[in-house]
């Protein structure tokens, strides 16, 4: 019978932000041109969150609030980069790697193709990892009421470290 915290583990995670004059917009750690970014404690990097969330959930050690609090000063302003990267030690930890990851982002403007490789390669840095395995999907939200505001959902698969 195999042990089932060495089984493959799926995470889902998500993030909203409205936007902000007068900020930069960064989307998965790559500075966006626009009039606007996104409002948050930190940096407002719905993607880096969205996926921190996933990395943590799919190990089931809580989410970014557990360990980057909003209501703790030392997170105003901070990359969200410092974020994904404590994920990754957890994961580590728990003896997980990561497979693949899929993001959807919903935002009205900035169109997000002309950035989609420079946020997929980054992202692939960040996370050591191909970058034919991270996804980055864009939409509009047609209807949604959300056009001042962008979405990011993240889903991850990890696998259990392989020793030689």
């Amino acid at each position: 019978m195999s042990n089932p915290q060495r089984t493959p583990r799926i995470g889902y995670g998500w993030d909203s932000h409205e936007f902000q004059p007068g900020i930069p917009l960064k989307v998965g750690g790559v500075l966006i041109p626009h009039h606007s970014g996104l409002a948050g404690h930190s940096d407002g990097d719905v993607l880096l969150h969205a996926l921190t969330d996933a990395l943590l959930g799919a190990i089931a050690v809580g989410d970014i609030g557990t360990y980057f609090p909003p209501s703790d000063p030392k997170w105003k302003g901070a990359d969200s980069v410092v974020f994904v990267r404590e994920a990754l030690k957890q994961i580590e930890h728990a003896g997980y790697v990561i497979g693949n990851v899929d993001s959807t982002l919903i935002l009205a403007d900035p169109k997000i193709g002309p950035h989609a490789k420079a946020i997929q390669q980054n992202v692939a840095a960040l996370l050591g990892i191909a970058p034919s395995r991270v996804g980055i999907k864009a939409k509009t939200p047609e209807g949604m009421g959300t056009d001042h505001a962008a979405i990011a959902h993240v889903a991850v698969l990890l696998t259990e470290i392989c020793w030689p």
